[in-house]
């Protein structure tokens, strides 16, 4: 066989290793989200089928957040132990159990799933963009972007689905839920080419952030509260706008819309983000736009009338799309291998999930205490600014390992 022809084989076997990994990585995003948003428009389903109270309800859709935050910080150890690709094909493995699980039987098994899934999510969302970085070094930007994409917009469509999806089949809410576990058991399949044909080459900086922990590492701190804080932003709305609309005279159903248009509205920056983020020598600007967008945003909801709303819940989508892409991009852009971005990530998003976990409860909170919007979207502002202040610091071009 002549040379030319050995390399035109090898370049096939090579664009063919390449498209089945995006595959792959597309399919494993898939599973990130939808899982979780499909729960909420059936909470009262669910609770109704089973006969459980407001508050056993309430602590399955808080799961996952705690999930991410107690397990994220065994991620990395977990990646160097076995490797990143043998790491996330057990952690499908577990999240098709969960999701197989979760429509099952009864109270036990939903629990019982839905703990399985948050953990599998929860080493997934910490690994996916240190892998990310190990394979694709000249491109993170480009596969964060599709990475998030993939992500976002099941997500979006798991939760407008939702509610069609039980009313539409014999199966009510426990279809609505299991269908998901097709996409996880495909995204498994895809998976076995990469423990298949893994290399077992030990990457330099196996060891995190040389000779500093990354706990002492402002850097790494302001990343840290920027990740918690765009969540903090994001839950927020996503469990009180749609009851603050309808307070304000607008029908249950259009409520709900204005939440699906922030998400959908998310996804064009969720992709286009990522990829000028890893482009720019720092993403100063791109935090400037960020916290312009969601002031106004979180202003037109605040002091705006009904008119405003839709153009108001657009901005903050554009917005969040903007914080969530450059947080997923620090990771990668302030670390000098896939380790460390590995440390950085469940370090963010360990303490970042028990941030953005207290947001909910205390925006309630302050509408109790003053029995009106008004403070809790302060604080949602304030919130914001903060975000600015640590953004400008994360967004310079610096290393965990050198402040």
């Amino acid at each position: 066989m002549s040379v030319p022809v050995e390399k035109e084989i090898e370049q096939r076997r090579s664009t063919t290793s390449l498209i089945i990994l995006v595959v792959g990585i597309i399919f494993l995003a898939t599973n990130l989200r939808a899982p979780i948003t499909a729960i909420g428009p059936v909470v009262a389903m669910i609770r109704d089928s089973l006969g459980i109270s407001n508050t056993a309800i309430g602590t399955l859709t808080t799961i996952p957040l705690l999930a991410f935050a107690v397990l994220s910080p065994f991620a990395p150890r977990l990646a160097r132990r076995f490797g990143m690709e043998i790491v996330l094909f057990f952690v499908l493995i577990v999240l098709s159990i969960g999701l197989v699980l979760r429509p099952m039987g009864g109270f036990s098994t939903l629990y019982l799933g839905t703990i399985l899934m948050g953990a599998g999510i929860a080493i997934a969302n910490v690994l996916m963009p240190a892998f990310i970085k190990m394979k694709f070094p000249n491109n993170i930007g480009m596969m964060t972007g599709v990475y998030s994409i993939s992500m976002n917009l099941t997500g979006a469509l798991a939760a407008g689905l939702s509610i069609p999806i039980a009313t539409s089949s014999s199966f009510g809410w426990k279809g609505s839920i299991g269908i998901w576990a097709i996409l996880a058991i495909i995204a498994l399949v895809i998976w076995i080419p990469q423990i298949l044909h893994r290399k077992n080459d030990s990457l330099p900086g196996q060891n995190g952030v040389k000779g500093k922990s990354l706990w002492r590492s402002k850097l790494a701190w302001k990343i840290t509260i920027f990740m918690g804080l765009q969540s903090l932003l994001f839950y927020c709305l996503v469990a009180w706008l749609p009851v603050i609309l309808q307070s304000r005279g607008m029908e249950s159903t259009q409520a709900g819309w204005m939440l699906s248009a922030i998400q959908f509205s998310q996804l064009p920056f969720t992709f286009i983000v990522p990829i000028i983020a890893g482009r720019m020598k720092n993403q100063v600007s791109l935090v400037w736009i960020t916290f312009v967008l969601m002031t106004a945003g979180l202003s037109g909801i605040l002091f705006g009338n009904t008119s405003l709303v839709l153009a108001s819940v657009i901005i903050i989508g554009v917005a969040s799309a903007f914080a969530f892409g450059l947080a997923m991009m620090f990771f990668s852009l302030r670390t000098r291998n896939s380790f460390e971005a590995a440390d950085l990530s469940a370090m963010a998003q360990s303490f970042g999930y028990l941030l953005a976990a207290s947001g909910p409860p205390l925006f309630g909170l302050l509408f109790d205490l003053t029995n009106g919007w008004t403070f809790p979207l302060l604080l949602l502002i304030l919130a914001t600014g903060l975000l600015f202040f640590v953004g400008l610091g994360a967004a310079k071009d610096e290393y965990v390992s050198e402040t």
